[in-house]
C-alpha cells in the first residue's frame, strides 16, 4: 500500500469516528435537555431564586445567581454610562489630540464619578489604600526585599477588607459615623479584590522597569502569529518600557479604570499604562461590531437557559438531594455550563467597552468549557486574564515549570482566598491541586510515548480526558455548589449500586467528548 493510499484510509476512518462521535454528541444533548426540562417542571415549586420571566410566560425566569441578577438588571444603565463615557474619551482624544497624561486624567476623573456612584463616602478607603500602595512601591521598589513587603501589604489588605467587611466610618470616630449613611449601592471590598491585584502589577511592573529586561522581542516576534500578522499581541504590550508613565494619576487610573474596574478582564500595567498613549487597533470597527451581536447571542442562550431549565435554582435550593444520581449528573454538568455563560457575559461585556475606549485586556474566555479536556488548558481558558497575571507575577516567580508540583499549592489557596475566605473555596482549590499531580506526572511520563504517536496515545489521551473532566466537575460543584460537608454524600451517590451505571455512562460521554476536541484541535491546525 503506498503512502497516499495509507493517507486516504486513515482520513476516512477519521470522517467516520467523528460522523460517529456527532451522532452520540446530539444524542446526548437531546436527552439533557429533555430531561431536564421535566425536572424544571416537576420540581418549579420547590426552587428558591424564580422570577418573573419575559419569554414563554407564564413561565418563571431564573434569577438566583445574585451577579448575573445584578449585571442583568443594570444592563440599561451601565450600557447609558459606558456608552457616554467612551464617547467623550474617543472625542476628547481626537480633538484635543490628548496622549497618556491627558487621557489619564480625562479616565480618571470618569472613573472617579462611576466609583462614587458605586461606593459613595466608601472611595476614601479605596483612594487611601492605593496611596499607601503607590508610596510603598516608589519608596521600595529598587530593595531586594521588595516583593515581600509589596505581597505583605496587599495580602494584609485583601483579607482584612474581608473581615472586617469593608469597614466602619463609626470605627474611626462618632465624628465620622454619618458618612455610613453614603455606602453607595455597591460594595467596596468585593471590588477591590481586582484592584489588590492591579497594585501588585503596578508594583512589580516598576520595580522590574530599573532592571535589564530578559525579553527577546525579536525572538518572539519570530514565533509569534500575532505579532507576524502586523498586529501588536498582549506579550510585547506588558513588556514594553513605560518608564515615563508611572506617575500617581496614570497609576490611579489603572486601578479605577471604569470598563474594567467592576469584573476585569484584568490587564498589567504596562500593558494598559502603553495603550492610554497608542489606543488598541488591533480590532476593527467591523471586528468589534461582530465581537458585540456574538455577546448578544449569548445573552440569547442565556435567557433560554434560564427560563428553561433552572440549573442554578437547584443548586441554591439545595433541591439536588432529592434527585436521582443520573439527574445530579444533569444538574451539575448543567451548572458548570451555566457558570461559564454567566462570566464569558460578564467578562465580554465590560471588555467590549475597554476596545472600543482604546484599551485591549485579554479575553477571558478564548475557548468553550466544553473544549478543555485537561486542567492546565481548562485553566489557561478560564478567567484567562487572571491566569496570565498569576504566570506572570506568581508561577514564574516561583521558579515556573522547575517547581510546578509545588507552587500549584501556593497559587491555588491564594487564588481561593482572592476569591473569598470560604472553607468550600479552599477545598475548592485544594482539591484541584490533587488533581494535578496525577495529571502533570503523566504528562511527564508520556512525552517519550507521544513522540511515536499512533492510536494507543491517542485513546489513552481520550480515557485520561474522560476522567479529567469527570474529577474536575466533581471539583467545581463541591466548591461552587454543594461545599466540602457533602462531599462525601457525592461520592457514596455515584459508587452505589444506582450509581456506577451512571458513573459508567459519565466517563463514555466524557471519552466521547475528548475525541472531539482531537478532532476540533486538529482541523484549527489544518486552517493556520
Amino acid at each position: 500500500m503506498t503512502i497516499n493510499s495509507e493517507s486516504r484510509v486513515k482520513q476516512n476512518q477519521s470522517k467516520v469516528e467523528l460522523l460517529l462521535l456527532l451522532l452520540y454528541a446530539i444524542g446526548f444533548y437531546t436527552f439533557v435537555i429533555r430531561r431536564s426540562l421535566h425536572l424544571a417542571r416537576d420540581h418549579v415549586s420547590k426552587l428558591y431564586g424564580l422570577g418573573g420571566g419575559w419569554l414563554f410566560p407564564p413561565r418563571l425566569n431564573d434569577v438566583s445567581d445574585p451577579q448575573w441578577r445584578t449585571l442583568r438588571a443594570n444592563l440599561p444603565i451601565l450600557t447609558l454610562v459606558f456608552g457616554a463615557f467612551t464617547m467623550l474619551a474617543t472625542i476628547s482624544r481626537h480633538s484635543f489630540h490628548l496622549r497618556a497624561r491627558g487621557m489619564s486624567i480625562l479616565w480618571l476623573f470618569l472613573s472617579l464619578i462611576y466609583l462614587t456612584y458605586l461606593h459613595g463616602a466608601c472611595i476614601i478607603f479605596i483612594i487611601s489604600i492605593a496611596t499607601a500602595n503607590f508610596l510603598l512601591v516608589k519608596t521600595f521598589a529598587k530593595a531586594k526585599y521588595f516583593p515581600l513587603v509589596l505581597w505583605i501589604f496587599n495580602l494584609f489588605f485583601l483579607i482584612f477588607n474581608r473581615v472586617y467587611e469593608g469597614y466602619s466610618f463609626s470605627n474611626f470616630g462618632q465624628r465620622w459615623a454619618y458618612l455610613d449613611n453614603f455606602r453607595g449601592t455597591f460594595r467596596w471590598h468585593i471590588c477591590f479584590n481586582f484592584v489588590v491585584l492591579r497594585m501588585i502589577s503596578f508594583g512589580y511592573d516598576y520595580h522590574w522597569a530599573h532592571e535589564d529586561s530578559r525579553f527577546d522581542q525579536e525572538k518572539h516576534i519570530q514565533r509569534c502569529r500575532v505579532c507576524k500578522s502586523g498586529k501588536v499581541c498582549y506579550q510585547i504590550l506588558q513588556e514594553r518600557n513605560v518608564t515615563n508613565d508611572f506617575t500617581f494619576t496614570t497609576y490611579l487610573c489603572y486601578l479605577v479604570y471604569a470598563p474594567l474596574y467592576i469584573a476585569g478582564p484584568i490587564i498589567s500595567f504596562n500593558a494598559f499604562a502603553s495603550q492610554l498613549d497608542a489606543p488598541q487597533n488591533n480590532y476593527s470597527i467591523k471586528e468589534v461590531t461582530w465581537y458585540a451581536l456574538r455577546w448578544v447571542f449569548g445573552l440569547s442562550l442565556m435567557e433560554l437557559m434560564t427560563h428553561l431549565l433552572y440549573y442554578n435554582a437547584f443548586a441554591v435550593s439545595g433541591s439536588w438531594k432529592l434527585l436521582s444520581t443520573m439527574d445530579i449528573f444533569i444538574v451539575g454538568y448543567g451548572v458548570i455550563n451555566f457558570m461559564w455563560l454567566k462570566f464569558f457575559l460578564i467578562w465580554r461585556y465590560f471588555r467590549f467597552w475597554s476596545l472600543i475606549a482604546g484599551i485591549e485586556a485579554p479575553e477571558n474566555m478564548p475557548k468553550c468549557v466544553n473544549n478543555c479536556h485537561n486542567l492546565e488548558s481548562f485553566w489557561k481558558s478560564w478567567h484567562a486574564s487572571f491566569n496570565k497575571w498569576i504566570v506572570r507575577y506568581m508561577y514564574i516567580l516561583l521558579g515556573g515549570s522547575q517547581r510546578k508540583l509545588l507552587n500549584i499549592w501556593v497559587i491555588f489557596t491564594f487564588v481561593a482566598i482572592w476569591h473569598d475566605l470560604e472553607w468550600k473555596l479552599l477545598s475548592w482549590a485544594w482539591l484541584i491541586c490533587i488533581l494535578f499531580v496525577p495529571e502533570l506526572l503523566v504528562k511527564s511520563a508520556a512525552n517519550a510515548f507521544e513522540a511515536e504517536g499512533g492510536i494507543i496515545f491517542r485513546e489513552l489521551s481520550a480515557v485520561a480526558g474522560a476522567f479529567t473532566i469527570t474529577f474536575l466537575l466533581g471539583a467545581n460543584l463541591v466548591g461552587y455548589v454543594i461545599g466540602p460537608s457533602n462531599f462525601y454524600w457525592l461520592i457514596s451517590q455515584f459508587l452505589s449500586k444506582e450509581g456506577l451505571p451512571v458513573l459508567g455512562f459519565m466517563l463514555f460521554t466524557f471519552y466521547v467528548g475528548t475525541k472531539l476536541m482531537f478532532h476540533i484541535s486538529e482541523a484549527k491546525q489544518r486552517m493556520q
